[in-house]
């Protein structure tokens, strides 16, 4: 359960990052850099220079860092044993960003391996969406119980992220 004096901090955190964006309605970049020709060698040079682990070995490594079990993880995450077999088993299968943040809530990750888990399936924290404000200060706070974000995600009459 959460503290009236955490949600007040809660509300306080994301209404601080709502007032403060700037929008750009101008291109950052001019369309004659962007249509440079690039030979196919120094395409293929870049993908394997900067090509990140996918998503798979991203969560495989947190699991096995941790010393966790895969029932560990899947029942903490509230995720059902036959959807983590297809996480396991299936090499193109990408889960929900949901479904990512409960597994990094299982795991107790950090904010910034948090991103980095997202990142590797496509996913982002939008600074901008109050959903993922409220699930950025859960990390920060340490708060990794899902029935607790879900509580936090509730105080702002949001969707639970999942259950």
């Amino acid at each position: 359960m959460l503290d009236k004096k955490l949600m007040a901090e809660l509300q306080e955190y994301v209404e601080s990052r709502l007032d403060c964006f700037v929008v750009y309605n101008e291109p950052m970049y001019s369309e004659s850099k962007v249509l440079k020709e690039v030979s196919e060698n120094e395409l293929d040079e870049f993908i394997k220079n900067n090509r990140k682990p996918e998503f798979k070995q991203v969560l495989f490594n947190y699991i096995d860092e941790k010393g966790l079990s895969d029932p560990e993880i899947y029942n903490k995450a509230w995720i059902d044993r036959k959807h983590f077999s297809k996480i396991r088993s299936n090499q193109n299968y990408r889960p929900g960003k949901n479904t990512i943040i409960a597994l990094a809530l299982s795991l107790e990750l950090n904010k910034k391996e948090t991103v980095k888990l997202l990142s590797s399936a496509g996913y982002s924290f939008s600074d901008s969406d109050t959903s993922d404000l409220v699930i950025q200060f859960c990390f920060e706070k340490k708060i990794y119980d899902i029935y607790d974000v879900n509580e936090a995600l509730d105080y702002f009459s949001l969707e639970p992220l999942i259950g």
